[in-house]
Parts: C-alpha cells; sequence; structure tokens
C-alpha cells in the first residue's frame, strides 16, 4: 500500500538531509518530488494540482521558527497536508456510536465484495464483543445473476464466525423482504445484505440497487472499490452516488501491486469516507481507515500503532507474556523460537508487517528477498516440529544422527538445520545483550 509514494518521499528526505535552513530550491525539489511521486501512483491531474497547491501556500515564502530543522518543517508540513487530504480527524467509524443494524454492500463484479461481505460481519462480531454487548450477525445474499455467488457467501461467513441464511425466493426483491422478516424474526443484531454486481456500471444493477435501498429502509451502504483498478474505481463511485448513493467505501486488494492513487483522490473527490482497507485474502484481513496513521505511511515513517493495535487483536496477552518471560529470562529456547514465528505469523506475511515498520520504505528490499525471508520461516517451523520436545528445550542435543533424522521428517537438508540452529544462536545472543541493557524491563 504506498509503496511508491513512501519510496519517493523517504528517498527526498535521505537527499535533503538535516538541513537547518528552508531553501526555494528544496521547496522546488520537493513539489517536484510530490508531482512525480502522485503521478506514478495514478492520482487523478485534478486532485494532484489541488494537493499540490496546498503545499505551496504553505511552503513558499515559510520561516522556520523555533528549534525545528527544515527537513524536520517539511515532513510535518507534507503529513499535515496528508492527512487533511485523506479526510483529516473525521470519525470515520461507522459502528460508533451503535453498530448499525442493516448493512447493503455493493459493487462491481470481481472487487471482492463478497468476501468483504463476510469479513465486515467479522469485524461486527469483534466490535460487539469489545462492546461486552451479545448480538448476532446475519449474512444473506441477493446476487442471483453470478455463478456460485450465494454459495460462497455461505462458505466464507461459516469462516467469519457468523451466521448465514439463503432465501427461498429467487426474485430480487421478494427474497430482500424474506431476508429482512427472518433476521426481525430471528432477532439478529446485524444484517449484512450481499448485492449482485456486473463486469463494468449498467442501467439495471443501478436500478436494482436503488430498489433494494428503497426496502432496507435506512441501511448503511457499503460501497466496495478495487483499488487495483486506480482511475477507474472513482469514475465507478461518482456513478454509484449520482443514482444509489452510498455512505463509506472499502478499497480492496490494498496489500497489492496497487499504487494507491485511488485512496489518495477518493475523498477529494466524493467528499466520502474510506471507512476499512483489504489488505489480503483472510477474513481478518480488514483494517480499519485512520487517515493520520496512513499519512506517516505515505511518508516511509510506518505505522506503529496499527501494528501494536494488529498485535493486541491476533496474539492474546498471556503469549506475549510467556515469550517475554522466556527472554528475561535468558531461557529461550527453540520452542520459543517457534512460538515467536508464529505469532510472526498471525500479525501477516513478512512484506505486510514490514510496512507498518518506520523506515522500510527508504532500504529497498526486493519482493524475492522478502518471499526467500518467508519460505525460510516456513522452513524452520517445519524443521522444528520435526524435533522431539526434548531438542527443542535443549539444541545442545542435535549431533549428526539427529539433525538427519530431523531433517528428513521435514523434507529439508541437513545444511537447512544448521541454518536454522546458526538463527537461534544469534537470537539468543541478542536477546541476552537487550537483558543487559535492561530492554525487557
Amino acid at each position: 500500500m504506498f509503496d511508491s509514494i513512501a519510496r519517493s518521499f523517504s528517498s527526498f528526505f535521505s537527499r535533503m538531509g538535516r538541513q537547518k535552513t528552508l531553501s526555494q530550491e528544496t521547496v522546488s525539489d520537493l513539489l517536484r518530488t510530490v508531482a512525480d511521486a502522485l503521478l506514478q501512483a495514478d492520482v487523478p491531474l485534478e486532485a494532484s494540482n489541488a494537493f499540490l497547491d496546498s503545499l505551496k501556500k504553505d511552503l513558499v515564502g515559510a520561516q522556520i521558527k523555533g528549534s525545528l530543522r527544515a527537513d524536520e518543517y517539511l515532513m510535518k508540513v507534507v503529513n499535515d497536508r496528508i492527512r487533511e487530504f485523506l479526510g483529516g480527524q473525521e470519525n470515520h467509524d461507522l459502528f460508533a456510536p451503535t453498530i448499525p443494524s442493516t448493512l447493503m454492500v455493493m459493487g462491481l463484479q470481481g472487487s471482492g465484495k463478497t468476501t468483504t461481505t463476510a469479513k465486515l460481519g467479522k469485524l461486527i462480531l469483534t466490535r460487539l464483543g469489545e462492546l461486552k454487548k451479545k448480538g448476532r450477525v446475519l449474512a444473506a445474499s441477493v446476487d442471483f445473476y453470478r455463478p456460485a455467488a450465494i454459495d460462497q457467501l455461505e462458505v466464507v461467513s461459516l469462516q467469519a464466525g457468523i451466521d448465514f441464511y439463503r432465501a427461498t425466493a429467487t426474485d430480487v426483491l421478494k427474497a430482500v423482504e424474506e431476508i429482512d422478516a427472518y433476521r426481525k424474526a430471528h432477532d439478529y443484531t446485524t444484517l449484512l445484505v450481499d448485492t449482485a454486481g456486473r463486469l463494468h456500471v449498467d442501467e439495471k444493477m443501478l436500478e436494482e440497487l436503488v430498489q433494494i435501498s428503497n426496502r432496507l429502509k435506512g441501511a448503511v451502504k457499503i460501497l466496495v472499490l478495487d483499488s487495483m483498478t486506480g482511475q477507474e474505481s472513482l469514475k465507478v463511485a461518482t456513478v454509484f452516488e449520482e443514482r444509489v448513493g452510498f455512505n463509506g467505501a472499502i478499497l480492496t486488494k490494498m496489500d497489492s501491486d496497487t499504487r494507491g492513487g485511488a485512496a489518495f483522490s477518493f475523498r477529494y473527490a466524493l467528499k466520502k469516507p474510506i471507512v476499512f482497507v483489504g489488505t489480503g485474502e483472510r477474513i481478518a484481513d480488514l483494517e480499519r481507515f485512520h487517515p493520520d496513521r496512513i499519512a506517516t505511511r505515505m511518508l516511509g515513517m510506518g505505522d506503529i500503532t496499527s501494528l501494536a493495535e494488529r498485535a493486541t487483536e491476533k496474539i492474546k496477552a498471556q503469549e506475549q507474556e510467556q515469550l517475554s518471560k522466556a527472554m528475561r529470562s535468558g531461557r529461550f529456547t527453540l520452542e520459543d523460537f517457534a512460538h515467536q514465528i508464529d505469532m510472526m505469523g498471525r500479525l501477516g506475511s513478512l512484506g505486510q508487517v514490514m510496512k507498518y515498520i518506520p523506515g522500510m520504505a527508504s532500504m529497498k528490499i526486493s519482493q524475492e528477498k522478502i518471499e526467500e525471508s518467508e519460505s525460510e520461516m516456513k522452513r524452520f517451523r517445519a524443521i522444528i516440529s520435526s524435533m522431539t520436545r526434548k531438542e527443542r528445550i535443549q539444541p545442545s542435543l542435535l549431533e549428526a544422527s539427529r539433525k538427519k533424522r530431523i531433517a528428513q521428517g521435514a523434507g529439508v537438508a541437513v545444511s537447512d538445520v544448521n541454518v536454522l540452529l546458526d538463527r537461534f544462536t544469534q537470537s539468543q545472543q541478542l536477546i541476552k545483550q537487550l537483558g543487559k541493557m535492561g530492554r525487557f524491563f
């Protein structure tokens, strides 16, 4: 997400260094960098020019006061402008103060609409738990056009842990009424209705959505957009807003090679909030859209807050404490190492996690290298799984014959077992050093 923009900004600030004063040449260089970055990110010209104009007003003739350096000042100005462009401090949480009772999910075919419906259901279920409220979530589909669309929603709803209802009616509007009646009869907290999509916007689809909206009075309407389609997604959103209307958007496939232009210019073009972004294919891969955090990512400054929240959500406090205790005690074993790999896996792929870490954008680590590291972690996990518990706790027992047995069990070479042991020894040494520095207390 926003990789090309983050690399451009990181490169600029690296070239700039720790300048004390702000020259006209530096300002011009920044504006050129921003213009090129937005062009590469597929941001529409109108939105790009508007953003550049806002920067010029802040920077041309500006005087730096106090102890701020020029690079710090520029970073603050750009950060503030990006955040404002993306929605500023507005509350984009559609679940505040109460969770909607009905959500109507719309979008084109191929946008990830059906999977996103289930992801929303899981997120709502989690939110109900956070609020300590009892409630149930129901998902249903009125997509009678795409083969197996209803079956797909049933499968992903099961994965999300929410209930699913299959209407007996095959007429769209009668099915909507049947689904709504079932929901009321069984007292569901929230109903999510997955509507039909097409490969492109057409009149019949739009009219059908208007009629569904009229039946589901008061429903919150969510538009799912494929971020990989760039400026085309803005055109689609414009038509949906004019004909059907919607409350907020979810941008999918933000973990892909998308250049981020749609997200950057969406609010400028439509004055509508992006409420969530899809960051992967798993049911849990749906994140709230925070303009301030996205701004820091675009500047290559990472997003430690979101990473910490993700860790809290995915990793139990007890597991974190057990690992921390092992580190503090200095008795960090291969079993602890395996738990560490498992916990990292729950946070997402290595490539996803790296995007949250400050400074990673400037390191220019190739996708090939990232995939190689991910494969190595999977190999390490398989090797540790092939060991006995005694071997995991006492790696000193691993002589040649044991290594051979472990390698055969994991389907790897003995040299791979040796690489794991070398990495583990390095980790142990680092943990001991950190312990002496008091970093675990």
